[in-house]
């Protein structure tokens, strides 16, 4: 992270802030029980696509109004394993009025749930805390204008993918960032974050990078 930046959620938060102009301030809450994050991005088509008539009405009703959403934040060990699913105090239902302040990043309630009970539950983080970070951690990533919104389906190579985010960001190591493929289709972007969200290396989340040369990434905006 550059000196003198802190990519940071607002004390104002306490006043019920979750967007994105509020989540800035001097600190941001500090999970315990694991190594370092892992910030995943979800080429929200390639989900749709993928699961077909299975795929979640919302997320991928008509006009496909998603590009990359956050998958989740993922509490990470250094040996390569992952906590989930841990006892916490916390419910293991997100609120509805937490769920509403987070749609804008994971457009599901469903999604939202899941990732609180799995992964979250392993941040040594209660809910609103947890919810803090995805937020900071997101707005801590900048995405090549290039993958924000299309219209048309797009063949990539993943090897330039990760080359543009890297250029988008500086600071991100080539070892702390993976794009990952399922079949033919491009699925998401990882990158490995510090509990204070700095980019950081991870050579065993790097190591799960798409071998392919190209993959597709389906169309955002239906023409």
């Amino acid at each position: 992270m550059r000196a003198g930046r802190a990519f940071v959620i607002a004390a104002c938060f306490a006043a019920g802030c979750l967007t994105a102009a509020a989540c800035r301030a001097e600190d941001i809450p500090q999970g315990s029980g694991f190594d370092f994050y892992v910030l995943s991005l979800s080429w929200s088509p390639s989900y749709c696509a993928a699961e077909g008539a299975d795929a979640n009405p919302t997320q991928c009703g008509p006009g496909r109004p998603y590009a990359f959403i956050v998958h989740g934040l993922w509490p990470q060990f250094e040996s390569g394993d992952y906590p989930t699913f841990c006892a916490t105090r916390d419910p293991d239902r997100v609120p509805k009025r937490l769920v509403a302040r987070l749609l804008d990043l994971m457009p599901t309630a469903g999604l939202i749930g899941h990732q609180w009970r799995k992964h979250g539950s392993c941040s040594g983080l209660g809910q609103e805390d947890y919810f803090r970070v995805v937020r900071a951690a997101r707005d801590r990533v900048a995405v090549p204008a290039e993958y924000r919104r299309t219209q048309t389906a797009r063949t990539v190579d993943p090897d330039e993918v990760e080359a543009d985010f890297m250029e988008a960001n500086p600071g991100l190591p080539a070892e702390g960032i993976a794009v990952t493929c399922d079949g033919t289709l491009l699925r998401e972007v990882r990158l490995c974050m510090t509990k204070d969200l700095a980019f950081r290396a991870c050579a065993e989340v790097d190591a799960s990078s798409c071998r392919a040369d190209e993959v597709l990434m389906p169309p955002s905006l239906e023409e």
